[in-house]
Order: C-alpha cells, then structure tokens, then sequence
C-alpha cells in the first residue's frame, strides 16, 4: 500500500494535484520497476525514516512554523503522539529531485522483497 499526499510530502503546503501527480507517477515507476526485478514489496528502512523526519525537521526549523508546535502539522493535536512536524517545506521541486535521485540509486532506503509463496 501506497500512501499518496501522505506525511513528510510538500502536498498540504503546494498545489495538491501537482503533488499527487508526482506521488502516482513515482509510485508507477517504483511498481514497474519491482515488477521488472520480481520483486513484490518495498518499504522504507528505519534508517531512511528517521532521516527524512530529521530533514522535515530540519527544513521546518528555518521557518516560521517552528515557533507552531501546538498545530497538527507537529501532532500536537493527538495526545501521547510524539511532537515532530509532518509536511515537508522544502519545496515540491526539492522534494521531486529527492525522490527522483532515490529511484535513481535503485531505491537506496528501501527494503525490496519477494512475497514468499504460498503453500495450501
């Protein structure tokens, strides 16, 4: 599963179709590609996780919105939830060329596998 205009995307702070329209065409390519390798899966590491919420992060500190911690664009509005800030604001383009140079390195951060066959 795939989630599009998700978290740590520029979506909610861009014109949403342009971002969706990124995220289904990158989607796209990243199932041909799998397909093309027989491979049936691909989920993001937890070291490629965590330093992409850094760089949000990051991105987020130079900004205005560092001074909104009490929003829901830091998770503020769901108790208990750690406080990090969701949407990327580095910019759709910058965020493009970052997805773009991942499938380009043969999706480096993520972990793709075949589904195991199933016996009945």
């Amino acid at each position: 599963m795939f989630i599009v205009a998700g978290p740590g995307s520029p979506s909610v702070f861009s014109n949403m179709v342009t971002s969706i329209e990124q995220h289904v065409e990158w989607i796209a390519d990243a199932i041909v590609y799998l397909n093309s390798r027989g491979k049936a899966t691909l989920e993001a590491t937890e070291v490629a996780e965590e330093r992409w919420v850094a760089h949000v992060n990051d991105a987020a500190a130079s900004t205005l919105y560092r001074d909104s911690r009490a929003t829901w664009f830091y998770g503020a509005n769901t108790p208990g939830k750690p406080v990090v800030f969701m949407p990327y604001v580095g910019g759709v383009g910058n965020y493009w060329s970052r997805i773009v140079a991942v499938a380009q390195a043969d999706y480096e951060g993520f972990d793709l596998r075949q589904v195991a066959a199933v016996h009945s």
